[in-house]
């Protein structure tokens, strides 16, 4: 419940002009404090002290991606609430704010068009590896078969890569988080987010065996096309393990084991496809129970299989060690 302390502290952080101009941008989008510089016209040192009042009221908050920082309106805190209200209370009719956001659909395209021209220069070795195997499109549907109507509250994706798995995913979860290295394909999934004005879900740059995640806040995580590229699988799992509530779900998306080699020497894959076995060995390993009945689509020459794993009640890891 809201407390009184809780409550003034926010107003009077938000009871300024220009402080209100920027909690309704952060409600539309994640933005930098160079991007809000350029829609406010105001200077860095002045936007920085406006967004420091904010953050530490619990109005907003700090999202860190490399060398930048992210803004946005605080998630189901008290603060994040109150700040939602305001918002909410603002004419939309107001001069000021239909300015504002005329620049921030300026800041959106220019986003857009980087994440374009990034994605063109990756485009082709996407491509050619996913004539490899079956229709993408296939994929997209088992793994939505495969989660079926359980609820999702809390959606991981971890390699979000283009946040595909976010925006196909959107419809039947209440929150969800992309986590991705390259900065270049996190400007391309949030580009793709905000274009379908999904506001419920979000990219952060981060590490998979090290996520920028609380343990056991996870009901479903997905690493979808990406253990290939990881030296090291079973601490990407055991990450995977360690954010998850209990009997939350991780579904592992990836390729049967093959000798393409091609693979490794074109497209920098570390390893060509996984072994039941092996990945049940890892399952188990880090404490989860997999699915007996693993699922697979058949392509030529890869096959793609889904296997699926449930996080136990009482979870004890075992101690750490390097895959094989």
């Amino acid at each position: 419940m809201q407390n009184l302390d809780t409550l003034l502290v926010g107003l009077r952080a938000a009871g300024e002009h220009t402080r209100l101009r920027i909690l309704a941008l952060c409600a539309r989008s994640e933005l930098s404090v160079s991007e809000l510089v350029q829609i406010l016209g105001q200077s860095q040192p002045r936007v920085s002290r406006h967004l420091k009042l904010m953050v530490e009221a619990g109005l907003l908050e700090r999202i860190p991606e490399g060398a930048q920082v992210f803004l946005r309106l605080a998630g189901n805190s008290d603060a994040g609430r109150l700040a939602r209200a305001l918002v909410d209370l603002i004419p939309e009719a107001d001069v000021v704010l239909n300015r504002d956001l005329s620049r921030l659909q300026q800041v959106r395209d220019a986003r857009t068009q980087r994440a374009q021209d990034y994605f063109q220069t990756v485009a082709k070795s996407w491509d050619s590896i996913r004539s490899l195997y079956v229709a993408q499109q296939k994929v997209e549907d088992k793994l939505r078969e495969i989660i079926g109507d359980e609820p999702v509250s809390e959606l991981l994706d971890i390699g979000t890569g283009t946040g595909r798995i976010l925006e196909i995913l959107s419809p039947q979860v209440k929150h969800g988080v992309g986590v991705d290295l390259s900065s270049g394909m996190l400007a391309v999934a949030r580009s793709n987010i905000e274009r379908h004005g999904f506001s419920h879900v979000q990219v952060r740059k981060g590490d998979m065996y090290r996520l920028p995640i609380e343990d056991s806040s996870i009901d479903l995580a997905v690493v979808h096309m990406v253990l290939h590229y990881s030296h090291e699988p079973l601490e990407v799992i055991r990450e995977a393990a360690r954010v998850l509530r209990p009997r939350g779900r991780l579904i592992l998306v990836d390729f049967a084991a093959h000798g393409e080699e091609k693979l490794r020497d074109e497209f920098n894959h570390h390893r060509l496809g996984f072994s039941d076995d092996e990945v049940r060995h890892w399952f188990e390993h880090c404490g989860l129970e997999i699915d007996v009945d693993t699922e697979q689509l058949v392509g030529s020459p890869l096959t793609v299989k889904f296997w699926q794993g449930r996080q136990r009640n009482n979870l004890q890891l075992l101690k750490p060690a390097r895959a094989t």
